[in-house]
């Protein structure tokens, strides 16, 4: 366990590392003519991508596998069952309320956003709800928040407006700085922390409601718990990343045969995997393709969504009536 930490760990490092020394003839050449300008390269932009790469990377791997903990669902995702769409959602609204270079505001949008999404379905999961009926209630709770999305996109009070959130909501990490890193990583730290401290709980509850209370957890605290710390770490990553798909869903799938299927004991292993697999994306991101920038929303799409499919395969007893 210590030693697919410490990989995972340093995986992830070396591919910040890259981040930051990408095109290096480049930066040399530079550093030579203007050695200031490469350092503020170095510092305003490329540190703060890295870093923003880790966090959010590492908050979406983690926050996956808590759900599917959770929910004893191996389909839960922030981005399947609501929480990143509500947090577009909220972003886009404050946006429009104290325009787009409100980074605090929209964070607070994000968050708000998240929590109510999380919020609506942890009441239908009070009832008893099957995952089944779970997994239905979050894809209905992102197809509204989408939808009112476009809404607020459709009334969008210029092109110019339109055009910036649209490119947003795509995902990049592009152009961000230590103003974001500042405003995104507290609740990011917090809400991470939170869930970190149900893993213990997550295992037991593996054993059921009934058996998990038995053990002493506190069943509705953890799920509180768990909510909240998701909430904060996927709308403030949502408020200054963008939409970002799949990454909480593909990584507890590679990491769990790994730690014996224990949900406690994927989620650093996830967080890891999941900054590592951010990095990565964010390199491929910058390669140039016939003139054009890719989006990092695009690409973990890419990525994603095929997965997603053969585990709708997979799991098609789960969903079927």
């Amino acid at each position: 366990m210590t030693r697919l930490n410490l990989s995972l760990a340093a995986l992830a490092l070396l591919l910040a590392t890259a981040s930051l020394c990408s095109d290096p003839a480049g930066m040399l050449a530079l550093w030579q003519r203007s050695p200031e300008a490469a350092r503020a390269i170095l510092i305003e932009l490329r540190l703060p991508r890295a870093l923003l790469a880790l966090a959010i990377g590492g908050s979406l791997g983690l926050t996956g596998a808590a759900m599917q903990g959770l929910l004893r669902n191996p389909l839960a995702s922030p981005d399947v069952l609501g929480p990143s769409t509500g947090a577009a959602l909220g972003a886009v609204i404050v946006a429009y309320t104290f325009g787009i270079a409100g980074t605090l505001a929209m964070a607070l949008g994000g968050i708000g956003g998240s929590l109510a999404a999380l919020g609506l379905l942890l009441l239908l999961s009070r009832g008893g709800a099957s995952t089944a009926t779970l997994l239905l209630a979050g894809v209905a709770i992102s197809a509204l928040g989408g939808a009112l999305t476009n809404l607020a996109l459709s009334l969008a009070p210029s092109p110019y407006a339109l055009y910036d959130v649209l490119f947003w909501l795509l995902g990049s990490l592009a152009d961000r700085s230590l103003l974001h890193v500042a405003v995104a990583l507290p609740p990011l730290l917090i809400g991470c922390a939170l869930v970190l401290s149900g893993r213990r709980g997550l295992d037991a509850l593996a054993l059921g409601e009934d058996v998990a209370a038995s053990l002493g957890v506190d069943v509705a605290r953890l799920r509180l718990r768990i909510v909240v710390g998701t909430a904060l770490a996927v709308g403030a990553g949502v408020a200054v990343a963008g939409s970002i798909g799949f990454i909480g869903l593909v990584v507890p799938h590679l990491v769990r045969p790994r730690v014996g299927g224990r949900p406690g004991a994927a989620l650093m292993p996830s967080a890891l995997a999941g900054a590592a697999l951010l990095c990565a994306a964010d390199l491929v991101v910058r390669l140039p393709v016939a003139g054009h920038d890719l989006k990092l929303g695009v690409v973990t799409a890419l990525i994603g969504a095929p997965f997603f499919l053969w585990l709708i395969v997979r799991q098609r007893e789960v969903i079927e009536p």
